[in-house]
């Protein structure tokens, strides 16, 4: 994942390439049964290539929006325990 965020961080053209040769339901998989770093490159990946209108409905639809808000959930969690310790 991350060489595909890499790969679109800065190119448009490359941002719908990745997209449409299927690499958006890989990423929701892998932020849903990955470990934490590989989720949080997951996500760091869907994240840029959600610039692109077309990669936002395809990320949806994959069903990446419920996978994402746990995994701002857990890194609330986690940041809360962290202060309480602090």
């Amino acid at each position: 994942s991350r060489a595909l965020a890499n790969l679109s961080c800065k190119d448009d053209n490359n941002k719908v390439a990745i997209a449409r040769a299927g690499a958006v339901g890989p990423l929701v998989q892998l932020l849903r049964t990955g470990d934490a770093k590989g989720k949080a490159k997951a996500a760091q990946a869907l994240s840029i290539l959600a610039n692109n209108d077309d990669n936002q409905v395809a990320i949806v639809r994959a069903g990446a929006v419920d996978p994402l808000v746990q995994l701002l959930r857990v890194r609330d969690t986690a940041q809360e325990s962290l202060e309480r310790h602090s």
